[in-house]
């Protein structure tokens, strides 16, 4: 992989707070909406999640997400490599019961972000030898937004996975605003909180209180860190 392409593409994960993922059988206003408000709210990665149109109506929805995001946001489509490719997306996000890793980099180009379900930190370790450039860790909680999902691990796990892999860590799962900041304190680097922002009346706050939340804690943990050190 092309270095400096590995630098940026790290350097901008990093920068990531609240991770917004789409889901339009959630959603109150609508997934243009959803993306419109969490990115003027500051949201610096967006995933388009849908299961339920058709592949033109994806693209359709998904050219009008990358315009939304434009230079503001890191835009990634969930599965769907060939609507990622239609529209130029920065990348895509698979579970692993998708296409491998392997491919999907054939397929897409070094430039393009990578991101991987991992329920552990095998699963973890394994992503980050296969060139993952980020990794989706949970469900933390036990969550009803995806059907599949298992039973929750607990924030203890992210430490444990944080400490084992390099590349950043975005927890998901039943992720709320009275359990998020165990998740942040615990090591992620960014967090999804699906149904606590696409099912509010107010996206914009909700966003913007999970990107301040997110950061405060951050710098509360660096502190501690260099108490430490």
């Amino acid at each position: 992989m092309n270095q400096n392409g590995f630098n940026l593409k790290s350097s901008l994960l990093k920068e990531i707070d609240f991770y917004l993922v789409t889901d339009s059988g959630l959603s109150k206003n609508g997934t243009l909406s959803d993306v419109r408000e969490a990115v003027e709210s500051g949201c610096k990665i967006v995933q388009y999640r849908e299961k339920d149109k058709s592949t033109k109506e994806m693209v359709e929805e998904a050219s009008e997400i990358k315009r939304i995001c434009s230079t503001r946001a890191i835009f990634l489509v969930n599965d769907r490599i060939d609507v990622a490719l239609a529209v130029d997306a920065d990348g895509v996000h698979i579970g692993q019961d998708d296409m491998p890793i392997e491919t999907a980099r054939k397929l897409l180009g070094e430039d393009k972000i990578i991101g991987l379900s991992v329920n552990g930190r095998e699963e973890a370790v394994l992503a980050e030898k296969q060139g993952a450039d980020y990794i989706g860790l949970g469900p933390i909680f036990d969550t009803a937004t995806k059907k599949d999902a298992g039973d929750g691990i607990g924030p203890l796990k992210i430490r444990e996975v944080k400490d084992a892999v390099k590349i950043p860590v975005v927890a998901i799962g039943g992720i709320n605003k009275g359990n998020c900041e165990s998740v942040i304190q615990n090591g992620a680097d960014s967090l999804v909180a699906i149904s606590a922002v696409i099912c509010s009346d107010d996206v914009k706050k909700e966003t913007e209180y999970l990107i301040d939340m997110v950061r405060k804690n951050k710098k509360i943990g660096q502190v501690r860190l260099l108490y430490l050190v």
